[in-house]
């Protein structure tokens, strides 16, 4: 059985560098979405522990 669904638009998270697809709960949003979970999300606003 193949995928359903091949033709989906996707995007690559800045912080894991993991390929994620569109989502239907992203329908409204897709262009500002940017993290490919709520945990990489979390990451990005922590600050940097080695001053940098």
């Amino acid at each position: 059985m193949s995928h359903k669904k091949p033709h989906l638009p996707s995007k690559v998270c800045p912080v894991c560098n993991r390929p994620f697809s569109w989502r239907k709960k992203w329908e409204r949003c897709w262009e500002q979405v940017r993290y490919c979970s709520d945990a990489c999300r979390k990451k990005s606003k922590q600050p940097n522990p080695s001053g940098k």
